[in-house]
């Protein structure tokens, strides 16, 4: 353990599926290497936070290490404190970490309250679901000198950045047509997943399908500019009604479409934990490229004695690229991937933020701050609200979308962004033609 740095006290809000699987064990390995200090996880209730507690997986790759359970393990299940984390905020020691892991309608009032108190943010994608959202956050954070990261981890995969930098050197082409899928276990829809993920609320698409929005953007450059969302509804095991599938078109400023394909419905006995990958065409001087990523099987295959993968199942594709615990050098085992690289590279901009502005008289720290965020927005490998904008409006596009059962719904750039269905405008917008 790192004990000349202390690193930043951390507080994660959320005590679900993605801080059991990613969040809390990256955490532990960046508190050993003295990027976080003291850690705090708040959920909704005690419940979620005995589970974290008593994670064999992680007890055995981070021995002796802990969190502060808010609220009390010896509260009841059932009792909710959904304003605990407001508390944690207030008392928090100011310019220290937030990670906001909880339910996408959530993100927006407690990223909000952390900012209003203070904190740097690393939010799970999407940030909100609003643009205009975006941007009065971006505006509180800059006005603070206050670091806000968006979970994008795809931008971490080392294909994704051999593929942005092989496409900015022109190798591929233009982006001309793809397509993109990512469909998310059966299981998820016996989870929590059933109280909050209804129609009203949100979608396949918005939920995972943002995924490979920011990375196309990430890979190209190329802003969308329209956007469509059919929705398939289903019932979860409690009853409530919700997109159980979901299919989304793009259409970029180039002309180019995306076609994306997502669900709550891989197979629990599937090799993989889920399915998922990206199809991109490319047009060029007499030719064409090609860009795929095949997310789901990278080569790796095991076949365990008993039912060990997700699902129970024996025969499983285990690529380490994502996440994986494995040996290291010293007790326990370490988090590998570009989950990991994620969480990492977002917490330590942090911490180098404050490192570098620390002494500083209260003004130059103001400044110097600002100026360190703006290169990270400006580098565009960290997701900022400032660089993935381009989320919001999809994501916001897309709402009105699939309620509207696929209706083409505009985004417009300019000074002030924001979407439009196509009914209302005068014609259909001319795309260019790129042959």
């Amino acid at each position: 353990m790192n004990t000349t740095n202390p690193g930043l006290d951390l507080i994660i809000v959320g005590g679900g599926m993605i801080t059991n699987d990613l969040i809390l064990p990256s955490a532990y390995h960046l508190q050993r290497l003295g990027v976080a200090g003291p850690i705090t996880v708040c959920a909704l209730n005690s419940a979620p936070l005995k589970a974290l507690k008593q994670n064999r997986e992680i007890l055995e790759a981070f021995p002796g290490q802990d969190f502060e359970a808010q609220p009390a393990l010896t509260e009841p299940d059932e009792k909710l404190f959904p304003n605990l984390y407001k508390d944690l905020f207030a008392a928090a020691r100011p310019r220290q970490a937030v990670i906001v892991a909880v339910p996408d309608q959530f993100h927006y009032e407690i990223v909000r309250e952390a900012l209003r108190h203070d904190q740097h943010v690393l939010c799970v994608k999407p940030l909100v679901l609003q643009y205009t959202q975006t941007v009065e956050l971006e505006k509180l954070a800059r006005e603070r000198g206050l670091f806000v990261g968006v979970e994008y981890h795809k931008r971490f995969d080392r294909r994704a950045l051999m593929a942005r930098r092989q496409y900015a050197l022109g190798h591929f082409g233009e982006f001309a047509m793809g397509e993109a899928r990512m469909i998310e276990p059966y299981y998820y829809r016996h989870s929590n997943f059933q109280n909050w993920f209804t129609c009203d609320k949100t979608d396949p698409f918005v939920y995972v399908g943002c995924h490979y929005v920011d990375l196309v953007y990430f890979i190209t450059g190329l802003k969308p500019v329209a956007v469509s969302v059919a929705g398939v509804k289903g019932r979860f095991p409690n009853g409530k009604e919700g997109y159980l599938w979901a299919h989304g078109r793009i259409r970029y400023e180039n002309g180019a479409l995306l076609s994306v394909m997502d669900g709550l419905g891989y197979p629990d006995e599937g090799a993989g934990s889920n399915d998922q990958g990206l199809l991109m065409y490319c047009e060029g001087p007499d030719r064409t490229g090609l860009i795929q990523h095949n997310d789901q099987d990278r080569g790796v295959r095991h076949c365990y004695l008993k039912g060990l993968g997700c699902g129970g199942t024996h025969y499983n594709y285990v690529s380490p690229d994502f996440y994986r615990l494995v040996a290291w050098e010293q007790p326990g085992f370490k988090p590998v991937g570009y989950g990991y690289d994620s969480i990492a590279a977002n917490l330590e901009t942090m911490q180098r933020i404050e490192r570098e502005t620390a002494g500083l008289a209260a003004g130059d720290a103001l400044a110097k701050r600002r100026e360190l965020i703006r290169q990270v927005d400006a580098t565009g490998l960290i997701a900022t609200p400032a660089n993935s904008y381009i989320n919001e409006l999809v994501v916001e596009a897309a709402r009105r979308s699939i309620l509207a059962d696929g209706e083409w719904v505009n985004i417009l750039y300019g000074e002030s962004p924001h979407v439009e269905e196509r009914s209302q405008l005068a014609g259909e917008t001319p795309w260019p033609n790129m042959i």
